[in-house]
């Protein structure tokens, strides 16, 4: 396989692309781009025409690029097509591991990867009662983040408490540890 760089008006979207792109969609390719630039090429056939990476070709195109990376591929037209469905479909099966994500989406330099703000909210949403006074912290897509650092010799303990809660979001099982506590000792000694 060989990367070549080539003009951007060399090449062409796929008319018969099944997948599409929406706004949001392309904002994020638009921000990745910017961000870490073409961290691969795109595949395209022997006419030029875009099999995968339509969606980066749109957004190279908004960010004023004049070239882009893209490997030839030498498939016969009908594989082509197949593997860019399969492409566009391997990627939609994958899963997120939840708890492994929210660990790394608090990790200082990660900044803004394509969550938003609702995404943010399904993955860590507020545990405050609807008729509670307190403020719901979705209130607004305005969801603090709080990372807490632990020293090593508590992890093994704070992590079996985590478990036995059985929520997989680590955030939503701290909290529910938290309240247990207070509920059960009417109190937290906060003194310092």
């Amino acid at each position: 396989m060989t990367i070549a760089r080539v003009p951007i008006t060399s090449i062409s979207p796929d008319p018969a692309n099944a997948r599409k792109h929406p706004k949001r969609n392309v904002d994020a390719i638009v921000a990745s781009l910017r961000r870490f630039g073409q961290q691969r090429p795109i595949v395209v056939d022997a006419k030029n025409v875009v099999r995968a990476g339509n969606g980066t070709l749109q957004a190279a195109k908004q960010l004023g690029w004049t070239e882009i990376d893209i490997v030839r591929s030498d498939l016969p037209p009908s594989e082509l097509t197949a593997f860019a469905i399969a492409d566009n479909r391997t990627a939609e099966l994958a899963a997120w591991d939840d708890d492994v994500l929210a660990n790394l989406l608090v990790e200082p330099g990660i900044g803004d990867v394509g969550f938003d703000d609702g995404d943010m909210a399904d993955m860590f949403p507020s545990t405050v009662d609807s008729d509670s006074s307190t403020r719901d912290l979705t209130k607004n897509n305005k969801l603090p983040l709080v990372k807490i650092t632990v020293a090593v010799d508590n992890v093994a303990s704070i992590e079996s408490a985590i478990r036995k809660t059985g929520n997989r979001n680590r955030g939503q099982a701290l909290t529910q540890i938290c309240e247990a506590y207070c509920n059960a000792s009417g109190q937290l000694d906060l003194a310092i």
